[in-house]
């Protein structure tokens, strides 16, 4: 039990080193944190206690990429491409490059550190991953 203990504090560092830890959400950090205390009592001895908490976090994490992979295949209409480039303010043909110059520009201004929302910078991201993935398409 002290190697899973070791592989989940493995697994911490590594979410820290690449960025991904950032981009959690909170839902996606409290089953963190149970899945943590989950395998420290797992450790301690105390399975019984720990096996749920470790097996809920899977179940979540499992269900969370089936949600995000559905997402992922489905194709835009035209009218989700429309409402993107116009959050984002760019032309039809715009290129990755200037995409990415939006994106930057505006997640600045609406960033939650700075005093904006969560959603607002979900969609903003969502709609610059939106164009991006449509560049690439064609």
């Amino acid at each position: 039990m002290g190697l899973l203990a070791l592989l989940l504090g493995g697994l911490a560092v590594w979410l820290i080193w690449t960025g991904r830890l950032q981009r959690m959400t909170a839902k996606d950090g409290m089953v963190l944190g149970a899945a943590l205390v989950g395998a420290v009592l797992a450790a301690k001895g105390k399975p019984v206690i720990g096996a749920p908490l470790l097996i809920g976090a899977a179940l979540f994490f499992a269900k969370q990429g089936n949600a995000r992979a559905k997402l992922r295949r489905q194709a835009p209409t035209p009218d989700d491409l429309a409402q993107a480039r116009a959050l984002l303010g760019v032309a039809p043909d715009a290129d990755p490059a200037t995409i990415r110059a939006a994106h930057r520009r505006l997640i600045a201004s609406v960033h939650p550190d700075k005093g904006g929302t969560e959603a607002l910078a979900a969609q903003i991201n969502a709609a610059r991953d939106l164009l991006l993935a449509a560049r690439r398409e064609r």
